[in-house]
C-alpha cells in the first residue's frame, strides 16, 4: 500500500512540474509557440507560423494587405539608408531592375515579384529608373512592398458604411486570398443581418447583399450568401467567360486547397484559364448560384437605410453591397471581330509568362509604351507596338526615349498610323498607313484606356490609402 501511495505521489509530482516546465516554455519569449500576436479577426492568440487562427478557421494571409501599416512619405529625410520599394501592386515581374543593379544581390525575382535584399541595397535608384511601369520608389523605411488599396477593417468593409471591398481590388491578386476575402465579407454581413431560419419572408424587392464582379472574389460572396440564405444578387458586366479569359496572366496556381462555400476544396495546380473556367462552370452548376451577367454597375449611392447599385437599365436595392471586380475596371475595347478570344487581354500581370511569345501591343499612351517595353526583355518574345496617332506624344517623355532606344536596337518594332481590323487564332489583321497584312500573333493586349477602378471607388466616396506590406518570410510572395 504504501509503495503504491509512493508510485502515485511520483506521478502527480512528476506531471506538474512537466506542466509548469510547458507553460514556462509557452511564454518563454522566441518560442515557436509562444502567443505573440491575435488573430484580427476574433483576438484568439496566434503563434509564430500560424498560418490559421484555431478558433475561427480564418487563413492569416487573407489580413495580409488589411493589418498592414499605412504607408509614411516615400523619402524622409536621416534616419535609415535609402532603398529600393517595390510596389507590389504595380510589378509585372519583367526584370528589368535586376539587370541593372550594380549591386549584386540587392534586388532579385521571387516568384515573379520582384524583392528588395535591403540590407544589399545602397540606393544607386537605377531600377526605379529601369522599372518601366513606375513600381519601384526610394524609400528610408522598413523594407516592405507598398500598395495603394481602399481603406478597409478586418471584415473587408470600407469607409462608406456597408461597402466592401474583396479580392484584387484590395491590393493582392491571389486567387485563394480572393476567395477567402469574399467569404469572410459574407459571413460578416450575414451575423449583422441574420440569416436562415432567422429570417421572414421579403416582398419588397430589397437585397440583403448584392455582389459587383464573377471572378473568384464574386462567386466567393454569392456562394457564401446562397449558403447562408441571404437574399442577394451578382453583378457581372461581361460574361463569366470574360471575367476568367480576361485574365492577365496565362497559368494560374493555387499551391494548396482553399476551401469553396458551397463546393469544398478547389486546387487549381498549373492550370489555364480556360480549365479555370470549366471549374468555375462546374461549381455553379452544382450549387445553383445565380449570376446576371450583361449588367454594368455605374454607381452605388446611399439612399436612407438602403443602398441603390445603379446599372444603365435597372437599379438594385440593398442593404450591403460587396465590390469583387478587380483592378482593370472597365477597359476600352477594340471593337473588332475575334476581341472575344481568349488571347486578347488588357493588362499584364506576370511578363515572364509571355516568353517566346509574338506579342502585339495596342495604344500609345504610358501604359501601353510600358507594356511592350516590359515585354521586350523577355527571352526570345517578339513585341509589336500599334498606334493610330503619328507619334506617342502622349506618353512620357523618359517612356519616350526608351522606346525610342527599344526600336532602334530593334526589341520593339513601332506601327504608328496603324489600326487592328480582325483578330485571329495565329495572327492578327492590321492597317497600317491604309494598307493591310497579316501580322503572326500569339497575344494581344488592349492598352488603350477605359475607367480605371480607383475612378470608380472615389465617385462612391472610399478612400485610397497607401500601405506598407511587410515582407513575407519563407513564404511564396506571389501564389495565386
Amino acid at each position: 500500500m504504501g509503495m503504491l501511495l509512493t508510485t502515485l505521489a511520483f506521478a502527480v509530482l512528476t506531471a506538474a512540474l512537466v506542466a509548469h516546465h510547458v507553460r514556462r516554455g509557452a511564454a518563454a519569449p522566441g518560442q515557436a509557440c509562444a502567443p505573440v500576436a491575435a488573430c484580427p479577426r476574433c483576438k484568439a492568440a496566434i503563434a509564430p507560423g500560424t498560418t490559421r487562427c484555431s478558433r475561427c478557421g480564418v487563413p492569416l494571409q487573407a489580413f495580409e494587405v488589411v493589418a498592414a501599416a499605412k504607408a509614411s512619405e516615400e523619402v524622409s529625410e536621416g534616419g535609415d539608408k535609402l532603398h529600393a520599394v517595390v510596389r507590389a501592386d504595380l510589378c509585372v515581374g519583367c526584370g528589368s531592375c535586376v539587370s541593372v543593379c550594380p549591386e549584386p544581390g540587392a534586388i532579385r525575382m521571387d516568384h515573379k515579384l520582384a524583392v528588395v535584399a535591403k540590407a544589399l541595397c545602397v540606393g544607386h535608384g537605377k531600377c526605379a529608373e529601369a522599372c518601366p511601369v513606375g513600381a519601384i520608389i526610394m524609400s528610408t523605411g522598413a523594407a516592405v512592398h507598398r500598395v495603394e488599396v481602399p481603406e478597409i477593417d478586418i471584415h473587408f468593409e470600407s469607409n462608406v458604411p456597408g461597402v466592401y471591398v474583396v479580392g484584387e481590388l484590395g491590393g493582392r491578386g491571389l486567387i485563394k486570398n480572393a476567395i477567402n476575402e469574399g467569404k469572410i465579407a459574407v459571413e460578416h454581413i450575414a451575423d449583422e443581418l441574420g440569416g436562415g431560419s432567422r429570417r421572414s419572408p421579403d416582398t419588397t424587392g430589397v437585397h440583403d447583399v448584392v455582389i459587383v464582379g464573377s471572378g473568384p472574389a464574386g462567386l466567393s460572396s454569392g456562394l457564401q450568401a446562397l449558403q447562408s440564405k441571404l437574399r442577394y444578387a451578382v453583378l457581372e458586366q461581361g460574361t463569366l467567360a470574360d471575367t476568367i479569359r480576361k485574365y492577365p496572366r496565362a497559368k494560374l496556381l493555387l499551391a494548396e486547397p482553399v476551401t469553396v462555400p458551397l463546393y469544398g476544396d478547389l486546387w487549381v495546380a498549373d492550370a489555364s484559364k480556360e480549365s479555370l473556367l470549366k471549374v468555375w462552370e462546374t461549381v455553379i452548376a452544382s450549387t445553383g448560384l445565380q449570376v446576371r451577367t450583361g449588367q454594368r454597375v455605374v454607381n452605388v449611392a446611399r439612399h436612407g437605410d438602403l443602398l441603390h447599385v445603379a446599372t444603365p437599365d435597372a437599379v438594385f436595392r440593398t442593404r450591403r453591397v460587396v465590390l469583387a471586380t478587380g483592378r482593370r475596371g472597365t477597359p476600352r475595347r477594340l471593337g473588332v471581330p475575334g476581341e472575344e478570344l481568349g488571347k486578347v487581354i488588357y493588362d499584364i500581370a506576370e511578363m515572364e509568362c509571355f516568353a517566346g511569345q509574338r506579342m502585339l501591343v495596342v495604344g500609345g499612351g504610358d501604359s501601353a509604351v510600358e507594356s511592350a517595353l516590359g515585354l521586350a526583355r523577355q527571352p526570345g518574345t517578339v513585341v509589336t507596338l500599334s498606334y493610330r496617332g503619328d507619334s506617342f506624344s502622349r506618353a512620357k517623355e523618359r517612356n519616350r526615349t526608351k522606346l525610342e532606344t527599344a526600336v532602334a536596337e530593334g526589341s520593339v518594332r513601332a506601327l504608328l498610323r496603324s489600326e487592328v481590323r480582325a483578330v485571329h487564332e495565329q495572327e492578327v489583321e492590321i492597317e497600317v498607313a491604309g494598307k493591310r497584312s497579316m501580322l503572326p500573333n500569339d497575344t494581344v493586349v488592349v492598352r488603350i484606356g477605359g475607367e480605371p477602378p480607383a475612378a470608380f471607388l472615389k465617385q462612391i466616396g472610399i478612400r485610397i490609402v497607401k500601405k506598407d506590406v511587410p515582407l513575407p518570410q519563407g513564404e511564396e510572395a506571389m501564389v495565386g
